[in-house]
C-alpha cells in the first residue's frame, strides 16, 4: 500500500510538472482543458487508494479491540484478587505490551497514509483551475449563446450524437452572476430563471430561492417587464417579509404601475410598459456587427454570379520545380480581395508533430495596448499560442519551404510559425494583421504583407474565419491553409482584410499562422502605380 501511495505521488508530481511554475490558466486552451480530465481521474484514484488504506487501518484497530476484549473478559470486582493470579498478570502485561504496541504501529502507518494524501492534494491543488478559469468558462458559455443565439449549450459525444448539457441550479446561478458582472443582462436573467425553475422543481442546491429572487426582480424590471418584476418581488417578500430593500422595490413597482395605468404626468417615454414584455426571446443587440452575423452564417455576400467566376486548379506555384510533380490543390475562396485556400497543404503526421512541439510552449495569447504597447490578456482573444522556429524541427522548415514555393514569397523576413489553440468559446474579435502596435521590426522588415492561416483541426460547430467588411466566412478544414494579402500592391493597407475568429461552439480548434513581412518581396509581388491596387 505504501508503494502504491508513493507511485501516486510521483504520478501527480509528473502531471503537475507538465504545467509552468506560474499560475496556470486552463479555459483559454481546449487542449489544456483536456489535461484536467487526466488530473481529475488521478485524484479520484488517489482518493480511492487513501480510502482503501484507511479501511485497512480501521479493520486492524477493530481486530485489536476484539482481541483485547476477549482476552480481558468482564471487568473484575476484586482487582487485588484478580491481579494476584500470576497467569492473569502475565497475560495482562503481555497484552498491553504487544497488542497496544501494534496499535501504535498501525497509527503511525495510517498517519503516513494521511500525510502522503495531503501532500498529493497540496501539490495538485496548485495546478487546479482557479476562480478565473471557472468564470472564464462561464463567460464562454454566455458568449456562445450571444453570438449563436442559442438558449442551450450542446455537446457532441464520441459517436457524433448531439446532446443538450444541463447545468444544476448552483452552476446556472454562477453563470448568471458572471453574465451580470459583464453586463449581459438578458442572459443573466435567462440563467436566473433556469435556476429558479430547477429550485421550484425540488432539485437540491446550495443557492436558495431568496438569493435568486433578489436578482430576478430588478433584472426583469431592467429588461422592461414590470408585471414580472412585481410578481417576483412579491414572492421575495413572502419569503423574507422583513427585508427593507424588497419593500422599497415593491412599493416603487406598485406606484409605477398605478402611474402608468392612470396616465399620470409623471410617466416618461423611458418608463417600462405595464403590458408583459417577452424577455425569453433572445434579442439582437443594437451594437451587433456583421461579425456576429457572419459567425452564424448570415450576411454572406458571395452571390451565385460571383461564385461562378471563382476557380479551382492544381497549382505548381508558377512552375516551381518542387511542385511540378506534386501540385497543390488551390481554390479561390473570394475574389475581391483575393483569398485562396490550399487543400491538403499539411499532412496528418505533420499536424501532430506541430501540436506536440507547441504543447509545452502554449501560453495565453495577448493583445497590445495601442498607446504603451504593453501586452495584456483580454476576452476579445481567448486562446493560447506558441512560436516555432524552422530550427525547432525539420517539419517546420519543410512547411516554411512549401509555403514559399506556393506563394512565391521570400520567407527570410517572415515571422516564426505561430501555433494557436482556442479555448472554451475561444475567439479573436475583428482585427487587422498588417501592423502591430509598437512593432520594433517594422522599420527593418516592413509590415505583414501576407497572412497564411493553416487549419490543423476540423471544428464541428463555429470557429469560422470571417471578414466583416466584405461579408466572407471561411470554414476550418483540417490540413488546408488560406492566403490573403494585407497590403495592396501599391503598399497601402487593405482595410478589407479586417477579420475575426468566431467562437468555437463545439470542437477543438488548432491553427497555425505564418505572417510574411514586406521587405524582400519587391520583385516577388511587384508594386502597382494605381491607387486602387
Amino acid at each position: 500500500m505504501e508503494a502504491n501511495c508513493l507511485r501516486r505521488v510521483i504520478l501527480l508530481l509528473l502531471i503537475g510538472w507538465t504545467f509552468c511554475a506560474e499560475e496556470t490558466e486552463f479555459y483559454s486552451s481546449t487542449d489544456h482543458m483536456m489535461e484536467l480530465l487526466v488530473i481529475e481521474r488521478s485524484l479520484i484514484q488517489s482518493l480511492r487508494d487513501f480510502i482503501a488504506a484507511q479501511k485497512q487501518c480501521i479493520d486492524r484497530f477493530n481486530s485489536v479491540v476484539e482481541a483485547c476484549e476477549n482476552a480481558s473478559g468482564d471487568f473484575p470486582e476484586d482487582l487485588e484478587k484478580h491481579i494476584s493470579n500470576p497467569f492473569t498478570a502475565y497475560k495482562l502485561v503481555r497484552r498491553l505490551r504487544l497488542e497496544w504496541n501494534m496499535v501504535e504501529q498501525v497509527t503511525k502507518t495510517c498517519s503516513s497514509y494521511i500525510e502522503d494524501f495531503l501532500t498529493n492534494v497540496s501539490l495538485v491543488s496548485q495546478r487546479l483551475p482557479s476562480e478565473k478559469d471557472m468564470d472564464g468558462v462561464a463567460l464562454g458559455l454566455v458568449r456562445l449563446q450571444e453570438i449563436y443565439r442559442q438558449l442551450q449549450i450542446i455537446t457532441v459525444d464520441v459517436s457524433g450524437q448531439v446532446n443538450v448539457t444541463p447545468l444544476d441550479p448552483d452552476e446556472s446561478f454562477r453563470v448568471a452572476m458572471v453574465a451580470l458582472q459583464n453586463n449581459k443582462f438578458q442572459y443573466a436573467l435567462l440563467w436566473l430563471q433556469e435556476t429558479f425553475r430547477q429550485l421550484e422543481d425540488g432539485i437540491p442546491a446550495l443557492v436558495t430561492r431568496r438569493e435568486v429572487l433578489t436578482y430576478l426582480g430588478p433584472l426583469a424590471f431592467q429588461m422592461g417587464n414590470l408585471p414580472l418584476a412585481l410578481e417576483l418581488t412579491q414572492q421575495l417578500q413572502e419569503l423574507d417579509p422583513s427585508c427593507m430593500q424588497t419593500m422599497v422595490h415593491l412599493a416603487y413597482y406598485r406606484t409605477l404601475r398605478e402611474s402608468i395605468r392612470c396616465g399620470s404626468q409623471t410617466q416618461t417615454p423611458s418608463l417600462p410598459s405595464d403590458a408583459p414584455v417577452d424577455i425569453l426571446t433572445l434579442i439582437k443587440p443594437a451594437s451587433e456587427t456583421s461579425y456576429e452575423s457572419l459567425c452564424r452564417g448570415e450576411g454572406i455576400k458571395m452571390t451565385p454570379r460571383r461564385q461562378r467566376t471563382l476557380q479551382c486548379r492544381y497549382s505548381t506555384g508558377r512552375g516551381n520545380p518542387r511542385l511540378i510533380y506534386a501540385p497543390i490543390k488551390e481554390e479561390q475562396e473570394w475574389d475581391h480581395p483575393l483569398i485562396i485556400r490550399y487543400h491538403d497543404l499539411v499532412s496528418e503526421r505533420e499536424i501532430e508533430t506541430i501540436k506536440h512541439l507547441s504543447r509545452s510552449k502554449l501560453d495565453r495569447a495577448k493583445m497590445s495596448d495601442h498607446v504603451t504597447g504593453e501586452r495584456f490578456s483580454a476576452e476579445t482573444r481567448v486562446a493560447k499560442s506558441a512560436w516555432l522556429a524552422d530550427e525547432d524541427n525539420p517539419v517546420i522548415s519543410r512547411l516554411t519551404q512549401r509555403m514559399a514555393d506556393l506563394t512565391g514569397l521570400d520567407m527570410e523576413a517572415a515571422e516564426m510559425l505561430q501555433v494557436a489553440n482556442y479555448g472554451i468559446g475561444g475567439q479573436y474579435e475583428p482585427h487587422f494583421d498588417y501592423k502591430l502596435n509598437n512593432d520594433t521590426d517594422y522599420t527593418t522588415r516592413g509590415g505583414r504583407i501576407a497572412t497564411i492561416l493553416i487549419y490543423m483541426s476540423d471544428v464541428e460547430v463555429g470557429g469560422s474565419t470571417v471578414f466583416p467588411d466584405i461579408g466572407a466566412a471561411l470554414r476550418p478544414y483540417k490540413g488546408s491553409a488560406v492566403l490573403w494579402y494585407n497590403l495592396l500592391q501599391n503598399g497601402e493597407e487593405d482595410a478589407r482584410t479586417l477579420h475575426a475568429a468566431c467562437p468555437v461552439f463545439v470542437g477543438n480548434k488548432w491553427v497555425a499562422n505564418k505572417w510574411v513581412r514586406a521587405h524582400g518581396q519587391e520583385f516577388r509581388r511587384r508594386c502597382s502605380l494605381s491607387q486602387m491596387d
